[in-house]
């Protein structure tokens, strides 16, 4: 990164430009500039790249930034801009994080960073051959509820972890959508059940567990074709509604994991950890635990049932109650820190390295058992 852009850093505000942004739809818009307008005093969306310069004029226009650029390259390329944000498709990522990583830029990516294992690799690798600050979006990883978690399991909590076994709906992924989603159903796009709600949800569960240590899976669908409920259209369907796995994590616990398309009428997050002095159960609305409300509850072996387990207040001060957000604002807060001190506190591109070894070890399992 050149010289200058480092000094505006150290004294002024984080410069962003995004790769992606709608004014009022879509991630970028519900989730990031939400989260960035909470932490105004370290951070200034300065521009917007779209897939049109139309698009980004109409962006610029309605959320007031000085830069509505022709395209992703001149945003990069832009000595206005410190942080480039990417938030488009997952097929798109590669060439624009390359991009923005040769010219010396620091990246927030969503996740899944790549579209698949060694795209991931060469996009780490040169991260830090570049020595910038790159982040991927797995903010569950930084959730407060997840974090008091991993304080609960290391203070012993439930002893000995014996088990946990993981239950979700991926909202997606069952027989129906709408268009604008339809690329979700096709594996060639690598934004699947596997990758999202379920690769979000075990980046958390790592987080405070451990790794796997040995693992088996299945996956496979019960719908072959979805329908889109606004075009009226049947499309065929590549990517499983169904995603079994069973193993053991490097702590010796056993696991069990089972990921379902769209929605039950039951619980739709249901995370238990089991130990030998106690037990926890971790719920929520559906199995995206990245952008969901986490609600804890636990017992210990003198308890005759489960009670709430609520994180200290100071857990939740300055952040707000919309989870979405507050997740998102997490990773905000921990990469403004990193550029500042040249840290590595939110999630990197090597954690995204090893998350897409999880997915390719469950995947080969699988196709190992059709």
């Amino acid at each position: 990164m050149k010289t200058n852009n480092i000094k505006h850093m150290e004294n002024n505000k984080i410069r962003v430009g995004f790769i992606g942004l709608n004014p009022d739809s879509h991630w970028a818009a519900t989730a990031h500039i939400p989260a960035l307008k909470l932490l105004s005093d370290k951070f200034e969306v300065i521009g917007v790249a779209n897939s049109s310069p139309e698009s980004a004029q109409a962006t610029a226009k309605a959320l007031n930034l000085k830069f509505a650029f022709d395209n992703p390259l001149a945003l990069i390329q832009s000595p206005e801009v410190d942080l480039v944000v990417v938030t488009v498709k997952v097929p798109y990522h590669f060439e624009l994080v390359k991009a923005a990583l040769g010219a010396g830029k620091h990246v927030y990516c969503e996740h899944p960073l790549g579209n698949g294992l060694e795209e991931t690799k060469k996009l780490t690798e040169l991260a830090e051959s570049k020595g910038v600050v790159a982040v991927v979006g797995t903010q569950m990883v930084n959730a407060p509820e997840v974090l008091y978690l991993k304080k609960l399991i290391e203070d012993g909590y439930v002893g000995k972890v014996l088990s946990t076994t993981l239950i979700g709906s991926g909202w997606n992924w069952a027989n129906e959508t709408v268009k604008d989603l339809y690329y979700l159903f096709d594996n060639v796009n690598g934004a699947n059940m596997l990758t999202i709600p379920l690769g979000h949800t075990l980046a958390g569960l790592t987080s405070v567990l451990g790794d796997f240590k040995s693992l088996k899976a299945n996956m496979f669908s019960n719908y072959t074709t979805v329908n889109l409920a606004d075009t009226g259209e049947v499309k065929p369907k590549t990517a499983e509604d169904q995603i079994l796995v069973i193993g053991q994590l490097e702590n010796g616990a056993a696991v069990s994991v089972h990921y379902r398309g769209g929605l039950s009428k039951g619980i739709n997050l249901l995370w238990e950890i089991n130990g030998t002095e106690g037990d926890i159960q971790v719920t929520g609305d559906n199995g995206h635990g990245q952008m969901i409300q986490l609600s804890i509850k636990g017992a210990k072996s003198s308890d005759e049932s489960l009670q709430p387990l609520t994180p200290p207040a100071e857990m939740y001060e300055g952040l707000p109650d919309n989870s979405v957000v507050r997740n998102v604002a997490q990773i905000y807060k921990l990469l403004a820190e990193d550029i500042r001190s040249n840290t590595r506190k939110a999630p990197t591109f090597q954690n995204a390295v090893k998350l897409h070894e999880l997915y390719d070890n469950i995947e080969k399992s699988a196709r190992n058992n059709n």
